[in-house]
């Protein structure tokens, strides 16, 4: 085929949107002939390719907007280090059947257990399987929100917690939340009450949440809208950051 053919293939890709073949049509071309494709099996190749390319970028694309603090999955998990957590019922989560029903999940246990980690595994499934997933801690959503309730921004500043698909809520219960504090957390929960999946993880256990958010009325009404449709698992283990140092200390004991 003429140089002339590939560079006005090449030209018709980029005006119609298809980079890769746009940029690889030369390659294509001497991939095709040199398994002797027809037509239609050319044509398969090249929209193949083009269709793979641009999920990579989607992909890519969709974690970086996450914001995740890591893009670990389910299989770096060390399910073997948490003995008493249902590892069935965290994979049913990845399926990702709550948020096809706008559901919720929460991760409770103390701090080390792995709920961060579960958390973004499965955001990471919901991106994988074409959702959009955003990550906060809840520290960081409140100031972020509390700023711009100041400069009367809130509505735009909300918007960031309310178009994903799957939100991710970390660290809830470390530092109490004064009352206007809690009522933008309600705000969030209440406004994706049925429209979109919440998971949150926490190291306090929901009858502790009043002491969160110092109001017990705001923590109920957050509570009964979050519990509606929501899966609790509980890790209640050994801390992974603390292994090493527990390892060492028992290896002292039996020397001693």
């Amino acid at each position: 085929m003429s140089e002339l053919t590939v560079n006005r293939i090449a030209a018709h890709a980029r005006r119609l949107g298809l980079r890769l073949i746009a940029e690889d049509a030369a390659e294509l071309i001497q991939r095709a002939s040199d398994a002797q494709l027809g037509y239609a099996d050319f044509l398969d190749l090249a929209l193949g390719e083009e269709a793979a390319a641009k999920e990579d970028r989607r992909y890519a694309s969709a974690l970086r907007q996450a914001g995740l603090p890591h893009h670990k999955t389910l299989d770096d998990f060390d399910f073997a280090f948490q003995p008493g957590l249902d590892a069935r019922k965290v994979r049913d989560l990845a399926a990702l059947t709550f948020t096809a029903r706008a559901g919720n999940a929460a991760f409770l246990g103390p701090p080390g257990t792995g709920k961060t980690h579960l958390a973004c595994a499965i955001a990471v499934s919901a991106v994988t399987a074409g959702h959009s997933a955003y990550f906060t801690t809840l520290d960081d959503m409140v100031r972020k929100l509390r700023a711009a309730d100041d400069t009367g921004d809130l509505n735009r500043q909300m918007r960031t917690y309310l178009r994903s698909s799957v939100l991710v809520i970390d660290e809830v219960g470390y530092l109490p939340l004064d009352r206007r504090d809690a009522n933008l957390v309600f705000q969030v929960i209440a406004r994706r009450y049925e429209k979109g999946s919440v998971i949150i993880t926490s190291n306090k256990a929901f009858t502790e949440w009043g002491q969160v958010f110092t109001d017990e009325v705001l923590a109920t009404a957050i509570l009964d809208r979050f519990l509606h449709h929501c899966d609790v698992i509980t890790i209640d283990g050994p801390s992974w950051r603390m292994r090493n140092q527990t390892m060492a200390t028992t290896a002292d004991k039996t020397v001693s």
